[in-house]
């Protein structure tokens, strides 16, 4: 487990770059943390660098933004609002964990059970009023819910 501190929402892009950094190109991403965390945001960052041009906005009610990038697609699911596996099952969640593009998930704990066994995993403590720490978690952790 590795982990960082961001201060304040500016420093997120360089934490975006070190996580990039410590993933080692893997593509399966699954972010955690309560409301108001900041898994959109660093998610945001992420498309950022790797080169997303579009505005990023928050799937809560689409479940599903597709975003292109240089190298390919990026695809942000949102899965707050599903109820049961079934819901995640319709929208299509296994075509997007085992392709071969960018997935970062927020939400995760429903499909749990269906992640790639290399899904990255990001969790996101708010340690105060614009502070947040920021774990990550690779295959090799297993606590990261």
């Amino acid at each position: 487990m590795k982990a960082l501190v961001v201060e304040k929402k500016e420093a997120l892009e360089q934490a975006a770059q070190q996580l990039l950094q410590w993933s080692k190109g893997g593509k399966k991403w699954a972010f955690v943390g309560e409301i108001g965390a900041g898994k959109t945001s660093l998610i945001q960052a992420l498309c950022i660098r790797l080169g997303v041009e579009q505005e990023v906005l928050s799937p809560t009610f689409s479940l599903v933004n597709e975003y292109g990038h240089p190298a390919g697609r990026i695809y942000h699911i949102d899965l707050y609002r599903l109820h049961d596996l079934e819901e995640a099952l319709d929208i299509g969640i296994e075509n997007y964990l085992y392709d071969d593009q960018y997935c970062f998930i927020e939400w995760p704990q429903l499909v749990e059970d269906l992640l790639p066994e290399d899904t990255i995993f990001i969790k996101l403590e708010i340690i105060g009023d614009s502070a947040r720490k920021i774990l990550f978690l690779a295959n090799e952790d297993t606590e990261h819910t």
